[in-house]
């Protein structure tokens, strides 16, 4: 068996055609479950909202590939101009450069250390971890520790929700005024809950499908929670939106910000 990476990120697809080939936490169990059947020995998945990659140990990189574009129903070559394939030493170094921050959108945020160490637990969890990924993974994440701590890349480096308070910044001459609506309850608008509230602004309001967890995100920076079903009735008293969840459609549409 052959170790290989492949998938596609911002780099090489459109949002919406990354959109499309997101997995869901809820099924990412039973997706690598399907690829252990028949396609690979080992196979771990990285999905986050820039880049679905796949990482196997498989003779069958080709098949691989049409499984992903299968998976999420799309046609075997809709998927095939935005896809990108590494063997071996080439699929150690991508992991090494995903691991380190040095192929992120944001050059050398840390999320996604994180998001790969999920990946990780994940196929171990599934079963579908093996000797030559978990080899790869406590690999890639040493050298990601390395990189960090005997280079600069990580000094001057922003998240996502660093660079949105940063954007808001830029747009308001004081975020003290500022009324601030966070669309989602994930990690990332858990972030920018923590970045925005540094700032002080006048209200910060959280939504989510799910009240609850609105409500226990809220609560820790002293804002306040709503239903996501609801969004229609407050969006208009925000001057600054950020919008994070799982959502395979779109949250916020033309006609709602109308």
């Amino acid at each position: 068996m052959s170790l290989y990476a492949l998938g596609l990120n911002h780099q090489t697809a459109p949002l919406a055609v990354r959109e499309r080939v997101v997995f869901h936490v809820e099924r990412l169990r039973e997706a690598l479950a399907e690829m252990k059947r028949g396609l690979a020995q080992e196979a771990a998945i990285l999905s986050t909202c820039n880049r679905t990659e796949l990482y196997v140990s498989s003779e069958q990189p080709q098949a691989v590939a049409a499984w992903l574009a299968q998976y999420h129903r799309l046609g075997p070559g809709e998927l095939a101009s935005y896809l990108y394939t590494f063997h071996k030493e080439q699929a150690v170094r991508h992991a090494f450069r995903v691991a380190s921050g040095l192929d992120s959108m944001v050059l050398g945020e840390p999320q996604i250390l994180g998001q790969m160490k999920e990946a990780a637990r994940a196929a171990e969890s599934a079963g579908t971890l093996g000797t030559v990924l978990h080899k790869l993974f406590q690999r890639s994440f040493a050298v990601a520790k390395e990189v960090r701590s005997t280079t600069r890349v990580g000094a001057n480096s922003v998240s996502m929700a660093t660079a949105a308070v940063k954007l808001a910044a830029r747009i308001f001459p004081s975020l003290k005024d500022q009324n601030v609506l966070l669309i989602g309850a994930g990690e990332m608008v858990e972030l920018c809950a923590t970045h925005f509230a540094a700032q002080g602004p006048a209200r910060l309001t959280v939504a989510n499908r799910t009240l609850e967890r609105a409500a226990r995100l809220a609560h820790r920076f002293n804002g306040r929670s709503i239903e996501l079903k609801s969004l229609a009735e407050h969006l208009h008293e925000h001057d600054i939106v950020v919008s994070s969840t799982a959502s395979s459609l779109p949250i916020l549409g033309k006609g709602l910000v109308e």
